[in-house]
């Protein structure tokens, strides 16, 4: 591994580099940050494929991308006067400190509950008026389920066991399941989103990322129906000439692989 020395080094080239081309590089001197943003996006979602896929190879070049895009959003500061690379990094530290109070400060702590009790409490003293202003607006729904959970959990409200949620969960599929009986296209919404909801608390009392895995299901998915396409290839055929029945044949050849 490299040295700190190096690794400063390495940065420094980096603050280089985006000066040059934020100079010379037509393209590069177009953009701002609301050109930025969706790249942005895209690259933190390609960081996570990456992670998923236990590819430590592409995590890297990954981590590369999300980094460009730091120090890009922080050039395009320094030139409005408004912030640099060193006042971006001195926010991120001083809030670390602050946040940190068990490691920085005199605060004992027993375990990592505690340190999220106090996380939580600490924003609340910053100004903040709620523990769910840190949630962004624009998160994905399954995502932000977790951290609206996530969040409110830190301060106390929260069940105490795995096995209360379980019967919250059934609780709210029964009351799905009597509004689909009832035929009430809003109800059902409404309570399948409950049933989604209760899921996702469910999972976080498991220690499971919800996220994590469905993704996991949507790529072993994935996995499974091209190589029953393949298959349906080699032999000529469509798969919508193809019945269930002999789908289903290369479909548990595919679970088996």
């Amino acid at each position: 591994m490299n040295t700190r020395t190096d690794q400063l080094k390495a940065f420094n080239r980096l603050l280089d580099i985006m000066d040059d081309l934020r100079e010379k590089c037509p393209w590069d001197k177009k953009q701002t940050m609301e050109s930025l943003r969706h790249l942005t996006i895209e690259e933190t979602y390609e960081l996570g494929d990456a992670i998923l896929d236990n590819d430590l190879q592409e995590v890297k070049k990954e981590l590369g991308d999300v980094l460009l895009h730091i120090v890009f959003y922080a050039k395009i500061g320094s030139e409005t006067n408004d912030f640099d690379i060193a006042d971006v990094c001195h926010s991120i530290c001083d809030k670390l400190v602050d946040r940190h109070p068990h490691i920085y400060g005199d605060v004992q702590v027993k375990d990592e509950e505690d340190v999220k009790r106090n996380w939580e409490n600490l924003k609340l003293k910053e100004g903040k008026k709620s523990v769910l202003e840190g949630v962004p607006k624009s998160l994905p729904a399954l995502v932000k389920a977790n951290r609206i959970q996530d969040k409110v959990s830190g301060v106390g409200f929260d069940w105490e066991e795995p096995h209360q949620v379980w019967e919250k969960l059934k609780e709210e599929i029964e009351e799905l399941q009597h509004e689909i009986v009832e035929d009430n296209k809003d109800a059902i919404e409404s309570e399948f989103g409950d049933v989604l909801f209760s899921m996702v608390n469910y999972a976080r009392f498991l220690k499971v990322n919800p996220e994590n895995a469905l993704e996991r299901t949507n790529k072993k998915f994935s996995k499974r129906f091209q190589y029953l396409e393949g298959k349906a290839k080699e032999l000529n055929k469509e798969l919508k000439d193809m019945t269930l029945a002999e789908m289903d044949v290369f479909w548990e050849e595919a679970k088996k692989i």
